[in-house]
């Protein structure tokens, strides 16, 4: 044992921070998912291919962090390699946690208290620096004594306090020596940010050496604190539920602020994931969404000149400037999710955001007064005319449920990213002349598509988007879903048009498409649908008149791989035609006529050799249905039992049926015997009914936006309840 701990004690710390990185990517789902939740978690193997439901294909979140965890407490050189990793993602889940968060990352909350740390850390850093420029000056055999340290000292001191530093100067003096009148030498800037400000200093401190001993290299100041390794921040687990506080406590004392935020956000330089919850959307303010959207390439694109103007100089005493010249050394925001964030405050600051920084100033609101156009016609004239402001970084996007803004609000913020891959407009204000601004956009290449229950989209204007527009042409994932409530805008000859016409359709690669409450007719079906090869979910619920053969045609035939379909009230089989059906008609039809034809290996018979055993003619294994159909199934039939949502869905899955990882490859394997892993796990929740956390499901209605795993992503916390629980 002896002999292994010295081994490892040699390790460079490359190698650590790489055995590190891996520990971490082991939490991470695969590109290829299985389908199925994670369970089995503690079972010991790592799968050999992909799909791969067991061995599971990923690590929980809870052991990563727990190993990565361990590993600081090891030794130094372990905590200095783990350390990135395990703050790399920030889920706040408890509000004494997010107080934790804003205390460590921003130094808390109090803005004087943030300001003598603020001071006090410069001065730490600065000693730390100018001691490791003395001492690169004594390997060439230079003096180190106290008139160079002094030396030194000041012109550093000079160097910071230069134009193009931004560091308050009067942070460059020790608290107990500051002169109290004036207090500040300009207007105040909030709190600056710590990691700009080690950064300015090192810059300044390798500046100097260089002038004076060309080619020297100082190493930078230690930073201990966390903020720069942080590029995942979600309150997608938040809750205040169970704390008994009073109504006017949670009003007037919230715990995520506006100002908290904006303090952690100007930490995190290297943020490129931000999630949201209505749980917390009255702290989305304006300088909170200025914060999270104006970073990087955003930043920069701000105040060029597009036709050769003199360019302006920048007021090095304006805050904003401060503000600005920090966010554009800050990594471009990559995805950002903003699910049911609806609040006042919210759709008030993003209405703000969206007429300051993406509307033309000459669409200005009529009602405004003359002495604000004048204010307006005046800012304007000393300015010079600005490119349009774009987010070239931003790659995700969701605004599922955000309800509360307006078109002219909404379509301007969506046409602002040219290069998105995935977009969840789901139950929102998108109009057809929005959609249709979207399809002309060269640049914008949808992988991902969420377009449920819009009801102010038009079948036409659907038709025209996935037909003609560039944008959909890459299409793999499609969700239309509409009910009885939303009900699809298309018609059976728009849809026809879609099937033969649509680039998405045509090409074979979706593989996950919803159409839920969507005309769809037997001969659609079978001769205006190419075949889906690649489809893997797939949603036909509320279609009262499609028969069940005709769906099971379909999935035989040109959607052999399907593992996942949605019937919730849909054909007359099933009892949700205009002919009345008793609800045990209903489930031998099922049986019958779908389960049974599509999930059993067809009859073979052989009196000289052992018969070779055949695949069943389709992949699968999980279906939705409606939650008095699930009742009337009772206790399930054979391997198939009745999984529960912890909402109001429901699906009746075969529980001996999962993708298992063997030697060469995974395959999806059925009739596992009783005692197997997966089976367990599977009949447990079956037991559970319906009292299991909020990520257990199948055929996700909401897009996982953060991660990158679009509609076939997995989901827990609030994001898991409206992907697999809410039944609407």
């Amino acid at each position: 044992m002896a002999s292994e701990q010295s081994i490892v004690a040699q390790f460079p710390p490359e190698l650590l921070a790489v055995i590190c990185a891996h520990v971490y990517a082991s939490g991470l789902p695969p590109p290829t998912t299985s389908l199925d939740p994670l369970l089995c978690a503690d079972q010991p193997g790592i799968p050999t291919g992909l799909p791969s439901s067991f061995p599971p294909a990923y690590s929980s979140e809870a052991v990563v962090r727990r190993t990565l965890a361990n590993l600081c407490q090891v030794n130094k050189a372990w905590y200095e390699a783990a350390k990135p990793w395990l703050w790399r993602k920030v889920e706040i889940r408890l509000p004494r946690s997010w107080l934790s968060i804003v205390e460590e990352v921003a130094g808390g909350d109090d803005e004087e208290v943030s300001d003598e740390q603020a001071a006090l850390m410069v001065d730490q850093t600065l000693r730390s620096a100018e001691t490791a420029a003395l001492a690169a000056k004594t390997l060439i055999g230079e003096s180190s004594g106290n008139d160079a340290a002094l030396e030194l000292h000041d012109k550093v001191l000079e160097r910071l306090s230069g134009p193009d530093i931004s560091i308050p100067p009067e942070l460059l003096t020790p608290p107990a020596s500051r002169d109290p009148s004036p207090r500040r030498l300009r207007t105040k800037s909030k709190s600056p940010a710590r990691w700009k400000l080690m950064r300015s200093i090192s810059v300044a401190v390798q500046d100097v050496m260089e002038r004076a001993h060309p080619g020297i290299y100082v190493p930078p100041p230690h930073d201990p604190h966390p903020g720069r390794f942080v590029r995942h921040l979600d309150f997608n687990h938040f809750r205040t539920i169970g704390m008994r506080r009073l109504v006017e406590e949670g009003v007037n004392n919230r715990f995520v602020t506006g100002d908290r935020l904006v303090a952690v956000l100007k930490e995190l330089p290297n943020l490129v994931v931000f999630g949201a919850t209505e749980y917390m959307d009255g702290a989305l303010t304006f300088p909170v969404l200025k914060e999270v959207l104006l970073r990087g390439s955003a930043s920069r694109g701000r105040g060029r000149p597009s036709r050769g103007r003199d360019v302006v100089i920048p007021d090095p005493n304006d805050p904003e400037q401060e503000d600005l010249a920090r966010r554009r050394e800050c990594k471009d925001l990559e995805a950002i999710d903003l699910t049911g964030c609806v609040s006042g405050v919210f759709v008030s600051a993003l209405s703000q955001f969206v007429n300051t920084f993406l509307l033309d100033h000459a669409d200005a609101d009529l009602n405004e007064s003359e002495d604000e156009r004048e204010r307006r016609r005046t800012r304007t004239s000393k300015q010079v005319q600005e490119e349009s402001l774009i987010f070239p970084g931003m790659r995700r996007l969701g605004l599922r449920g955000v309800k509360s803004l307006q078109p002219h609000i909404l379509e301007p913020l969506v046409l602002a990213f040219p290069h998105l891959t995935h977009l969840d407009l789901s139950c929102t204000r998108i109009t057809p002349k929005g959609l249709a601004a979207l399809g002309t956009s060269p640049t914008v290449r949808l992988q991902s598509l969420a377009l449920e229950r819009c009801n102010w989209l038009t079948g036409e204007s659907i038709r025209e988007f996935l037909i003609n527009a560039p944008a959909a042409r890459d299409l793999r994932e499609l969700s239309l879903y509409g009910d009885w409530t939303f009900p699809s805008p298309l018609t059976e000859d728009e849809l026809r048009d879609i099937m033969q016409l649509a680039p998405c359709f045509r090409s074979g690669q979706l593989v996950y498409l919803d159409l839920s409450s969507a005309p769809i007719t037997r001969d659609l079906l079978a001769n205006a649908c190419p075949p889906q090869p690649r489809l893997r979910s797939l949603g036909l619920s509320y279609i009262r008149t499609l028969e069940l053969g005709a769906i099971a045609d379909f999935l035989r035939t040109k959607a052999s791989n399907v593992e996942v379909i949605t019937l919730v009230a849909s054909t007359p089989e099933l009892g949700y035609g205009d002919r009345g059906v008793t609800s045990r008609q209903a489930t031998i039809a099922l049986h019958t006529h779908f389960v049974r034809p599509l999930c059993t290996p067809p009859f073979s018979f052989s009196l000289s050799s052992k018969p070779k055993p055949e695949n069943p003619p389709t992949r699968l294994r999980v279906i939705e249905l409606s939650p008095p159909l699930l009742t009337s199934l009772g206790a399930g039939a054979g391997t198939w039992r009745i999984i529960r949502s912890k909402g109001g869905r429901g699906w009746y899955v075969d529980t001996a049926s999962a993708w298992v990882a063997q030697e060469g490859g995974s395959v999806l394997q059925r009739d596992l015997e009783p005692g197997h892993p997966w089976r367990v796990e599977l009949e447990a929740l079956a037991d559970a009914n319906g009292n299991v956390s909020s990520g257990i499901g199948w055929h996700a209605r909401k897009m996982e936006i953060l991660h990158g795993d679009g509609l076939l992503g997995r989901e827990a916390g609030l994001y898991g309840a409206v992907a697999f629980a809410y039944q609407g």
